[in-house]
């Protein structure tokens, strides 16, 4: 029996990469959420939160490529929150941040052991270990006089987001790309949010950016999050040109065509 031929599958956005297609298509998403949403100014402070995941590193990356090129200038500082889970390579983000000449600060508080003992085995600690992750961020932004908190959810957590307070929540309310948080002293941005999950995957298998996996909310299989990512995913292969039509639908919202009395005063229509 003749060998047969090997077929090597090659993933388009790799091939993308290496002609350079991938990172302009991302560096110009980026640049066009920034303006959009005019999430940078002239003199701003951006701290880069760095958790080690791919997002977070695309996204630092790309600021860093676009700081030099931006028509106005900003400081960039990355900081990363060292929550104690076990095993946590403490070495690898200072190394990494060094190596690229980027200031930085590695804040410790170990918020892993709260979320252990105060969640019950077998539920979900998203929720509580964000909201911890969220104070000692804003504490940091203040000692640091961050006068933007950079966050890397991209184009797919935001419509996760969306479908999640749709599914479970009974809102339409998604990720915003620009907050202020409640106390007023600090606002949040989030450049990714036109970028693909997959295109930052393959940006930072292109990239090889030291990858440091999550083993709270990474070691979650039953997250309805991830149920609704794997939709969002099997939409896409089966009706390509459907994901970007839900983010298109997210910019152009007619309250006329709603149900929200508090959005459009239906009462008063003559």
């Amino acid at each position: 029996m003749s060998a047969q031929p090997v077929r090597i599958h090659r993933d388009p956005r790799k091939a993308e990469y290496e002609s350079g297609k991938l990172a302009k298509r991302i560096r110009r998403q980026v640049g066009e959420a920034i303006a959009d949403f005019n999430m940078i100014q002239a003199g701003d402070r951006v701290m880069v939160c760095l958790s080690g995941g791919k997002d977070s590193h695309g996204l630092l990356d790309v600021l860093i490529s676009l700081q030099t090129k931006a028509p106005v200038e900003f400081e960039l500082i990355a900081v990363n929150l060292d929550q104690k889970q076990p095993g946590f390579p403490e070495h690898v983000l200072p190394e990494y941040l060094r190596s690229r000449g980027i200031a930085f600060r590695i804040v410790e508080q170990d918020t892993y052991s709260v979320v252990k003992r105060v969640i019950p085995e077998g539920q979900t600690m998203c929720s509580l270990c964000s909201r911890l992750r969220r104070g000692v961020l804003y504490r940091v932004a203040a000692e640091l006089g961050a006068t933007k908190i950079a966050l890397g959810h991209h184009r797919d957590d935001i419509l996760a987001t969306f479908f999640l307070n749709l599914f479970h929540g009974g809102q339409l309310k998604a990720m915003p790309a620009k907050l202020v948080s409640d106390d007023g002293k600090h606002v949040v941005i989030r450049p990714l949010a036109y970028v693909a999950e997959a295109d930052l995957a393959a940006y930072a298998e292109a990239r090889r950016f030291p990858i440091i996996p999550c083993t709270l909310c990474g070691s979650q299989d039953n997250l309805q999050r991830k149920q609704v990512g794997e939709i969002l995913r099997e939409w896409q292969r089966r009706h390509p040109g459907r994901i970007e039509s839900i983010v298109r639908a997210l910019t152009e919202v007619r309250p006329s065509h709603l149900l929200d009395r508090k959005l459009f005063d239906f009462a008063n229509l003559k």
